[in-house]
């Protein structure tokens, strides 16, 4: 009896991430794509930046924000990174460990007009940040889970990353106190009840 050869054995599929539970959505506030709903998962440590919070942010980044190139760390449901391609920004990466979100960010990205300039990393922010530098970027925001802790690992491993003049978007819990690297000035600050959020300036 013939032994089948490998090349009719049929290959297994590739295995897909699972499908993430949906319990709330968020919506893109300004710009080309506003309006468009990202989906919230049921996912450990997401906790995706009020609107209120968005708006206030980006009035202050806009006049930084056209032909920027973004890096949203902690990517999450998108909403950063989307936000400022919407209105202006030239390009975003966006680095996520989780591989549900992330195949939900590239979901989003392939159904939207101009969403090739939206690059989905599905890696651990951490990890990315200690191989050699591909690109410069102007503007980076970093919200991570707030259980990890990581801002006084991230902070330093940024700067090969960012532009001489880059812009850093940092959010905290509101008691947390970070110590900010020499290169940083803060520039705008706010808080609500949660969380602090700040704007900083590289200085050169």
């Amino acid at each position: 009896m013939k032994t089948p050869s490998r090349r009719g054995l049929a290959r297994p599929a590739r295995a897909s991430p699972p499908a993430m539970r949906a319990v709330g959505a968020v919506r893109l506030i300004g710009g080309q794509w506003r309006g468009t709903r990202l989906a919230v998962p049921d996912a450990p440590g997401l906790r995706p930046t009020a609107d209120r919070v968005r708006e206030t942010l980006f009035n202050w980044l806009a006049p930084m924000l056209p032909g920027a190139r973004v890096l949203d760390l902690f990517a999450g449901s998108g909403a950063l990174g989307l936000e400022a391609v919407s209105r202006g920004a030239a390009a975003a990466v966006l680095v996520e460990r989780d591989p549900g979100l992330a195949e939900a960010l590239r979901t989003v990205a392939a159904r939207l007009p101009g969403g090739e300039a939206l690059r989905v990393v599905q890696t651990d922010a951490l990890a990315w940040l200690g191989s050699a530098p591909t690109q410069a970027f102007d503007l980076v925001f970093v919200d991570p889970p707030f259980a990890a802790g990581l801002w006084d690992a991230v902070l330093p491993a940024l700067l090969p990353w960012l532009s001489a003049d880059a812009w850093l978007y940092l959010e905290t819990p509101g008691e947390a106190v970070v110590d900010m690297p020499p290169p940083w000035a803060l520039h705008r600050e706010g808080r609500t009840r949660e969380v602090r959020y700040a704007l900083y300036r590289r200085l050169r």
